[in-house]
């Protein structure tokens, strides 16, 4: 191990990103055959923002060790760099070196449960079925590659043998993370099947044990309720147009943001919008976050953000918007070129104010839906362990969480400066072109006729949301007042969704 690789790991255990970059750069630069460096670096970039480099180098360092496979057919440092493209989101690399690796090593149950992952990552269902079933062939008693495969059944319509495979691995007993998983995948294929009266016992019983779960329980359960609390008190309309005159012509156009609430409908319209040859979408990306952390890196003191804004100069502001840009090209690379460019992070809603101080020069578009859909389809989904999705596994809980949200939205819509075009997810199932015809001449867009084929689009790629099979197949209204299969279920909550279901003028019945 080299001098520069030591220091590299030491600036790594620190926290220092920057400097470890540096030294795995140099590393590599002094000796172009350190797999281990480079792999290293890769990992690094990755996480300062830099995708694109980063996953180069990735990539790189995978066929470096495909190399070396296939002399001596251990696959098993491949397989770790296909584990970190997937955690970078790039699941074609990953693709391409998990194909390559199982013909290196046929035997090998691990590999087909991440080519299995990352085929599902892509929509291409036949062949993650494929893959789960070969790493089953080869080890049967994996609990959670046969919770995958049930999910992966269930994605693919086969939702009978879905229901049959994980009622018998609850029945076998399975560990607490097994049996959570179970319980939440079982309930989404028993809503599939009509099977209404089973769907909530199960999604109780997984709340229950996501409770003794550490990637839930170690979630920071109060930052985004404090967050809200505090913009609502911080945030007004003094502060929010005090750029509002500047000139910012000089500079790239601003973002469009597309946000709203979870599962409203917000992965829907990114994928109408990507269709469009004038239009790059951000598919979940945290660029508001890591402009919310350099704010406070600029001033390190212990004030609030909104104090902070509140002392910030316009050219503190032009450095924020160049800042954004610079994490935005750092990721896409040259793809960064669209006339428009849309931000979609759903919950960007609790940074308007941020957004508003930043850019008060953007768009926004905010989807919203039946909140009573949306809070059964956020409990029903299992996501990823966040701040914010910690707040989706119990019943009450979701309710509660979507409260504060849109409390926030119904409070900070009537500060903001921001254009900004409001629609709801039912309007663009049942009245699809016209909906977005208004979209589009919202953005300055003209109307293409393609984006009625959204969903071929959306089936060729990774789609970074819960989202992404219901977006690679053509409109459906099922999920249009799919809660009336619950009421019982929205009995002891309905007063507490009564004030948005009214606000957002839908049906009380």
């Amino acid at each position: 191990m080299t001098t520069f690789v030591q220091r590299g790991f030491a600036a790594t255990r620190a926290g220092n990103l920057t400097e470890a970059a540096e030294c795995f750069s140099q590393a590599v630069a002094d000796d172009p055959d350190d797999i281990e460096a480079l792999a290293w670096l890769g990992q690094t970039l990755c996480g300062l923002g830099r995708r694109h480099e980063g996953i180069a180098a990735l990539r790189e360092a995978g066929q470096y060790l495909l190399e070396n496979a296939e002399d001596d057919g251990d696959i098993s440092l491949v397989l770790e760099i296909v584990q970190q493209l997937q955690q970078w989101n790039d699941f074609e690399g990953a693709v391409d070196l998990g194909t390559r690796a199982t013909r290196i090593d046929a035997a090998n149950a691990r590999a087909f449960q991440l080519l299995a992952v990352s085929h599902a990552q892509l929509n291409r269902k036949t062949e993650a079925l494929q893959a789960g079933e070969q790493s089953l062939r080869l080890a049967p008693d994996n609990p959670m590659m046969q919770v995958l495969q049930g999910s992966l059944e269930a994605d693919a319509g086969r939702s009978e043998e879905a229901k049959r495979r994980l009622q018998a691995l609850l029945d076998g007993g399975l560990d607490a993370r097994g049996a959570f998983r179970a319980h939440k995948e079982l309930a989404r294929v028993l809503d599939r099947l009509g099977e209404y009266g089973q769907v909530f016992p199960h999604l109780h019983a997984s709340a229950a044990l996501a409770r003794t779960l550490p990637e839930y329980t170690q979630q920071n359960v109060a930052l985004l309720p404090d967050l809200i609390r505090a913009n609502t008190a911080g945030f007004d309309r003094a502060l929010m147009e005090r750029w509002s005159g500047a000139d910012f012509t000089q500079e790239r156009p601003a973002p469009v943001f597309l946000i709203g609430f979870f599962r409203s409908g917000t992965t829907l319209t990114q994928e109408v919008l990507d269709v469009h040859p004038d239009v790059f979408v951000a598919d979940e990306t945290d660029f508001i976050w890591a402009v919310h952390r350099e704010l406070h890196r600029m001033d390190p003191s212990h004030s609030s953000t909104v104090e902070k804004l509140r002392k910030l100069d316009l050219a503190g502001v032009k450095h924020l918007r160049a800042f954004y840009w610079t994490r935005a090209q750092a990721r896409f690379g040259d793809a960064l070129v669209s006339p428009v460019f849309i931000d979609k992070f759903t919950l960007n809603t609790i940074d308007l104010g941020l957004i508003n101080c930043i850019f008060p020069d953007a768009k926004v578009v905010f989807v919203m839906r039946d909140p009573r859909d949306v809070c059964l389809s956020c409990t029903m989904q299992l996501m990823v362990p966040t701040p914010a999705t910690v707040h989706l596994l119990d019943w009450q809980e979701t309710v509660n969480f979507y409260g504060q949200v849109m409390t926030w939205w119904m409070h900070i819509k009537q500060q903001m400066t921001l254009d900004c075009f409001e629609f709801r997810y039912e309007d663009a199932v049942m009245q699809f072109e016209p909906t977005y015809r208004r979209l589009f001449d919202f953005l300055g867009l003209p109307w293409i006729p393609e984006v009625t084929e959204f969903h071929r689009h959306a089936a060729t790629k990774h789609v970074a949301s819960p989202s992404r099979s219901q977006v690679a197949q053509p409109l459906y209204s099922s999920s249009v007042g799919r809660w009336r299969h619950y009421q019982a279920e929205f009995a002891p909550v309905s007063a507490s969704l009564r004030l948005f279901v009214d606000a957002f003028n839908y049906s009380q019945d």
